[in-house]
């Protein structure tokens, strides 16, 4: 079963329609027994991250999701959900999971619309087995004003340039991330989200 983590942010049931179109099981949560003995672990969001975080600490889930990646269960980050693993964020200098190393940063004002939405290239700049097979030309689908900055870019999976060039893709252990939908994302998207489902939390 895959644990669709329940803290109150948005685009929950679209990870768990896409699922159920790929025939996989899965169940939107905030119990944390359920979480814990899940196959395998989404985290995916959208909305602010200080709300988010808010929400994440009423319910006990920060302190479930460091025990759910300790144990090495996959886990998978979507949007901001990719955000809020990292160390803090500068939306509300909110204080985030710190579950990889980095900061979610705002996209500076250059003439681009903010929020970047709509969709765009990324590129792969190591090989990770949940993008096994996927096309180098696909475009994924993202709406977000932040981005993960990580302090590590061994971290780094895949780029995207929106204005500036951000890291759309992040992974550590049995944790990977994207800050585009796959859900969102067609065909590609789907293929990521199978991948994910056959992931043995190992790079």
């Amino acid at each position: 079963m895959i644990a669709i983590v329940n803290y109150e942010a948005g685009n929950l049931t679209s990870v768990s329609r896409a699922l159920s179109h790929l025939g996989l099981t899965s169940k939107i949560t905030d119990n944390h027994a359920e979480i814990l003995k899940a196959d395998r672990v989404i985290f995916p969001g959208v909305g602010a991250a200080g709300k988010a975080m808010q929400v994440i600490r009423e319910k006990g889930l920060d302190e479930v999701l460091e025990e759910v990646v300790s144990k090495g269960t996959p886990f998978l980050g979507i949007c901001l959900g990719t955000q809020v693993i990292l160390d803090e964020s500068e939306e509300g200098n909110t204080k985030c999971l710190g579950l990889i190393r980095g900061k979610a940063k705002r996209f500076p004002l250059m003439g681009l619309k903010i929020p970047h939405m709509g969709w765009n290239n990324i590129e792969l700049t190591r090989e990770h087995p949940v993008f096994k097979d996927i096309n180098e030309r696909a475009q994924f689908y993202f709406v977000h004003s932040f981005y993960p900055d990580t302090e590590d870019n061994k971290s780094v999976v895949a780029w995207t340039d929106y204005g500036i060039t951000f890291a759309s893709v992040i992974a550590k252990g049995n944790i990977v991330a994207t800050q585009f939908h796959p859900e969102k994302s067609g065909r590609e998207g789907l293929k990521i989200l199978s991948n994910f489902n056959k992931w043995d939390g190992t790079e």
